[in-house]
This record gives C-alpha cells, structure tokens and sequence, in this order.
C-alpha cells in the first residue's frame, strides 16, 4: 500500500498543479502592455536601476535569526513531553542547544552579528 499510495499521490499532485495552469491559460484573458511589465513596489513607480547591490550582513542576520526561530520550533514540543522522556530528553536538548551556542558564537566572532 505505501508505494502505490506514494505513487498516486504524486500524480494528483502533479495533475492538480498542471490542471491549475491549464486552466488559467485557456480560461484568462491576458494581455500585454507596457505599464504592466513595470517592477511595482508599493504603488509607487520605480526610479533607478533594479540591480542594486546589498551588504551580505541583512543576509547572514536573516540566516542567524532563522536559525534560532527553528531552534525555538524544536524546543516546544521537547518542553510539553519532558516530563515523560526523563533524563535522557534533558540530554539531547542540552547537546542540541550546546551545538547551537557554538554556532551563535562563531558568527560573532565572525563579526556577522553587527549591524552595519
């Protein structure tokens, strides 16, 4: 059952995204002109060039900031069955989190942590 069950899945997935499309092509009216190939931003026209280049910090600060919101992600449900686990569970979370210091420390140090 599971690899029919996986091989049909796929299929209505695939056939429900390629139906989507289908449908849209066939049953919208598009049209082609020369404000809609314009970059929006806020109802407000855009000036300059759209190659601007960005400092690589917003990048690794989104990245690091990520990183700790799943770390939160994993640490909810390790605090609702603690008490069940024992002691073991305080083991793992201590090594996960240990690992994550480690981490958190060498992007400072890195200086990836300052903010231009």
């Amino acid at each position: 059952m599971g690899n029919i069950s996986l091989l049909v899945l796929t299929f209505a997935g695939i056939a429900f995204a390629v139906g989507g499309i289908l449908v849209a092509r066939f049953l919208v009216k598009g049209s082609v002109n020369k404000q809609k190939g314009q970059p929006y931003e806020c109802g407000i026209s855009s000036t300059g060039t759209p190659w601007n280049q960005f400092n690589v910090g917003y990048y690794l600060f989104a990245l690091i900031f990520l990183i700790f919101d799943v770390e939160l992600v994993f640490m909810y449900p390790w605090a609702v069955v603690v008490k069940q686990i024992g002691i073991m569970a305080l083991v793992e979370i201590l090594i996960f989190v240990f690992i994550l210091f480690v981490g958190f420390l060498y992007a400072h140090k890195k200086g990836a942590l300052k903010w231009m």
